[in-house]
Order: C-alpha cells, then structure tokens, then sequence
C-alpha cells in the first residue's frame, strides 16, 4: 500500500509539474496535446496524477514544452536523479570559446536559470586560465565602451504567429548584447 501512494505522489508531482511549465509558457491544454502528439483526455488525466504515461509519451510531452525529456523522466521514476553537471565549469573549460563568449554565455544562462523558481542561478563565471583584459564587450575590459547592459536585461515577449495567433515566448536580447554575440 505504502508503494501504491508513493506511486500517487509521484504521479501528481508529474502532472502538476507538466501544468506549471504549460502555464509557464503559456500554452493550452489543447495546444500541448497538439504539439505532444497525444489525445487532450489523456494529457489531462496526466496532469491530474490519474495516469502514468510511458517515456515515449513523457518525451511527446517534453519536446511540445520544449524541455529536457530526461527532467520527466525523473520527476516520473524512470530515472534516478543524478548530481548535475556543472554547466559553468563546462563552458570555463571549452577550448573553442574566448572570454567574451564564456561570459555572454553564462550571463545568459544565469538569467534563464533565475527565470525559473524551482533552479537556483549561476552567481558568478568560473575562473578562468585566459585573461580577460582587451577583451571586447567585458564589462571593465579594454574595448567595452558603449556596451551597457547585462543578461538579466533579456526579456521574454510573445510572438504573434500569423496562422495560430501567439507562440511560446521568445527571448529579446538587449542591443548591446546582441553587438557582443
């Protein structure tokens, strides 16, 4: 019995976790059932902890909420969570990045991070071994002048889509930022 209300649990954690990203982004049950691939009755029933979907549907789901399937299955059961990797030492150790681009990239991963209630954001960029004197568009570096603004200006706006009305929201970047990339 104690299983069978674990599995419960597990499966309203599910469904509500799927309505708050749905709600987040703004998109209809209709809409997300259109987009999954899957009957409106059954992604209600999912969302309300009645039914456990498969991974093949749970990934339906997390490719029409543009998420990462792996998070389903997780909240799901189908995997153990695991320690995340730190996406910031990843970016400080990339070969194929300078300076400037490490910093945009962790900038705006922070600011999509902080978007998001239930992540923590990335406080601050990695040391890293290339300095980042006379790098353009560094905020306190040699060229920068005239570059204002960080990430956190980005805003989310929706676009209209001419078939369908409004879409999921789209970042826009400041302009600043967008010279810098």
């Amino acid at each position: 019995m104690a299983a069978t209300d674990g599995l419960e649990a597990r499966l309203r954690d599910l469904g509500g976790f799927i309505r708050e990203q749905r709600h987040h982004d703004r998109i209809s049950l209709r809409k997300l059932s259109e987009l999954a691939g899957i009957s409106n009755p059954y992604l209600s029933q999912i969302e309300r902890g009645l039914r456990k979907p498969s991974a093949e549907i749970l990934q339906s789901i997390a490719r029409g909420l543009q998420i990462s399937a792996e998070t389903l299955y997780v909240r799901a059961g189908i995997l153990d969570e695991h320690e995340e990797t730190d996406l910031a030492e990843h970016i400080a150790r990339d070969p194929h990045l300078n300076d400037r681009q490490k910093q945009t990239l962790l900038e705006i991963y922070s600011s999509f991070r902080s978007e998001r209630a239930d992540t923590p954001a990335v406080s601050e960029a990695p040391e890293s071994s290339e300095s980042s004197e006379g790098i353009e568009g560094i905020e306190g570096s040699e060229g920068s002048e005239g570059i204002e603004g960080t990430a956190d200006d980005a805003r989310l706006e929706p676009v209209t889509d001419p078939e369908d009305g409004v879409s999921p929201p789209t970042t826009v970047l400041p302009a600043s930022l967008r010279a810098v990339l």
